[in-house]
């Protein structure tokens, strides 16, 4: 079989298992075996539905060779409760307390995050009450050896069995993986800002530039060069530069400008 897109549910999430419904029922997956749902309409797509926790699925990669990337369908939390429709890539710069290894960053496909990103917003009009926002890299999955992007419906209950909501997603979402995969025409790495990091979306709806992993500000204290190597490495498109958030590095902006300087990448900063 030729490349194939993975999507990821998970009975355990209320938006992942409303998501998955969705897939079923509009999109004609149908289960096969131990989990696996495909859909004579696109061949492309297998789905995974699995009865484990999403963060801890790190052992896909036998089960689906052949995937061009894991898109893990997902609830998203938040202490305000703001309806939100999120994406972002998972890794650890520290502790690994919700899946994954400690210091370990999984693989980012930026073409996919950003034109889905794309996507939604040209279908804002059809979810009004959501915010639709990038979120920093944090979380597990991180072993898998294909690219990982975590696409969420947030914040509350009422938003993880919105079925409008979950509509919204599918759709959006296969209008970027029904047709030929791509690259951006340049990729970044970002650091700093807030874990809703607002500059790094607009540079991604208004810019050429794909973002493979960000770093907020509250994980730079963890980050070194070893880390900000696994941010280069751990894409599939070329990282060319780090986009920097000059006034989102706090304290430690001083310490990762030098790094960045010693590692000899190009700094862009906004």
């Amino acid at each position: 079989m030729s490349d194939i897109y993975t999507l990821v549910c998970s009975n355990q999430d209320l938006a992942s298992s409303t998501i998955s419904s969705c897939l079923i029922e509009e999109y004609g997956f149908l289960k096969d075996v131990d989990g696996t749902f495909y859909s004579d309409k696109y061949p492309g797509i297998v789905l995974h539905v699995s009865e484990n926790n999403l963060l801890n699925l790190d052992n896909l990669d036998e089960k689906y060779p052949n995937t061009l990337c894991y898109i893990f369908l997902s609830q998203h939390r938040s202490q305000a409760n703001i309806p939100a429709l999120t994406c972002h890539s998972t890794g650890n710069f520290d502790k690994n307390n919700f899946g994954g290894k400690e210091r370990e960053l999984g693989i980012c496909y930026p073409w996919i995050q950003k034109q889905y990103l794309i996507e939604l917003n040209n279908n804002k009009d059809t979810v009004p009450m959501y915010d639709i926002i990038i979120e920093s890299t944090h979380h597990g999955p991180t072993s898998l050896k294909k690219p990982i992007l975590f696409i969420e419906i947030g914040s509350a209950e009422e938003q993880w069995m919105d079925k409008n909501a979950a509509n919204t997603v599918c759709s959006s979402l296969f209008k970027v993986i029904t047709r030929k995969h791509e690259f951006c025409e340049k990729v970044a790495i970002g650091l700093g800002g807030n874990h809703y990091p607002t500059k790094f979306n607009k540079i991604l709806m208004e810019s050429e530039y794909g973002l493979g992993s960000i770093a907020a500000k509250h994980d730079l204290p963890y980050l070194d060069n070893s880390l900000i190597d696994q941010m280069i490495q751990r894409n599939i498109e070329k990282v060319t530069c780090v986009i920097v958030d000059a006034k989102g590095l706090g304290k430690e902006k001083s310490r990762i400008l030098t790094a960045l300087d010693e590692i000899g990448i190009e700094v862009i900063k906004i």
